[in-house]
């Protein structure tokens, strides 16, 4: 069945398409009584806008894109959520694309997105991104482009992050405080930049305590897919290699969780025997046993964050107005739960 057009409402109302158009955008020139008859008529016939003749005269596709790394992941889907609850309130679709962690697959999902003529772009940078023509040349071609979570410091765009020196600072001082002296770190990946904060967080900290710093102890996780097992992996090696640590603050929860499992098995009691903090807040952690602790990311509101932001710079650039880039960072929370409680 083909759509109908304002051409028929037009001629079975013997009136002109410019009138059937302004009485559905409700203009005051109309008069009330064509206003009703349109309406009617219009919902009698099922009429639906054609919105992609719409988006070529507003040179608009009220779309965006979002490119994260990994769907299934407590955080990520947070903040999916974050962004879509903003976007449906001011009628923007989002496209929602997995980089799976690949630079390559990043780059070929930004030229969809471009091809596609989306608004703009949010994006959590894959892990192994290490090139960053592909985001320079969005901004460049006057789209706007908003980074989250895991950004490029060197791309002159709008960040929506946490401090995660500062929160990982926290996270470690937490262990320290409640007695622990030889302190492991379980890390993400070499690359990207909130691994790598983090981990210098860690390392502060153990400075600012006098504890010295042993690189033997801190272990990396490769990849966010397997962090359930990368956590039980990197468990299994330090109970080979280092029997007397008595803390670990890891870089996600998930990969914490695996950790736990694996220190039941091997009987080690938590927290008497090792102390544990992760690093985000997933719902399983409150519901394991034992319970975990861990730093809350606000996944939700950065995903909010991040599109008022985007929404902003849609703004001004169908202004002619220049954009304004922001850093905005969000606040995290240290949660105490049964791993550190002595």
């Amino acid at each position: 069945m083909k759509p109908v057009t304002l051409r028929e409402i037009a001629d079975q109302l013997n009136i002109s398409i410019t009138t059937v158009s302004k009485a559905l955008k409700d203009y005051p020139d109309v008069s009330p009584k064509t206003k009703a008859q349109v309406r009617e008529l219009a919902s009698t016939l099922n009429y639906k806008p054609n919105t992609f003749a719409v988006n070529l005269r507003t040179n608009e596709s009220k779309t965006i894109g979002l490119i994260i790394p990994v769907i299934v992941h407590h955080f990520f889907s947070n903040v999916i959520k974050g962004i879509i609850a903003q976007a449906e309130k001011k009628g923007y679709l989002v496209v929602i694309l997995q980089s799976n962690e690949s630079y390559e697959l990043e780059k070929k999902q930004i030229d969809l997105l471009m091809n596609q003529r989306v608004d703009g772009i949010i994006i959590s940078l894959a892990n192994d991104t290490v090139d960053f023509k592909h985001l320079t040349d969005v901004i460049s071609s006057g789209k706007p482009l908003v980074m989250f979570d895991k950004i490029a410091k060197i791309v002159n765009c709008s960040k929506v992050i946490i401090d995660d020196r500062k929160a990982a600072y926290e996270a470690t001082k937490h262990l320290i405080d409640i007695g622990c002296k030889r302190i492991a770190h379980f890390r993400g990946s070499l690359l990207p930049q909130n691994s790598i904060d983090r981990f210098l967080g860690y390392r502060k900290a153990l400075f600012d305590n006098g504890i010295a710093y042993d690189p033997s102890l801190v272990y990396i996780c490769e990849c966010d897919e397997k962090s359930f097992e990368e956590g039980q992996k990197n468990t299994r090696l330090l109970l080979e290699q280092h029997k007397d640590v008595d803390g670990i603050f890891i870089n996600t929860d998930l990969v914490a969780i695996g950790a736990i499992s694996e220190f039941k098995k091997a009987g080690v009691k938590i927290p008497e025997e090792i102390a544990i903090v992760g690093f985000s807040n997933w719902f399983v952690s409150s519901i394991i046993s034992p319970s975990l602790s861990t730093i809350k990311q606000p996944g939700f509101k950065m995903g909010k964050e991040a599109f008022k932001q985007l929404y902003k710079e849609i703004q001004s650039i169908k202004k002619n107005e220049p954009i304004d880039f922001k850093q905005i960072v969000l606040k995290t929370k240290l949660i105490q739960r049964e791993s550190t409680k002595i």
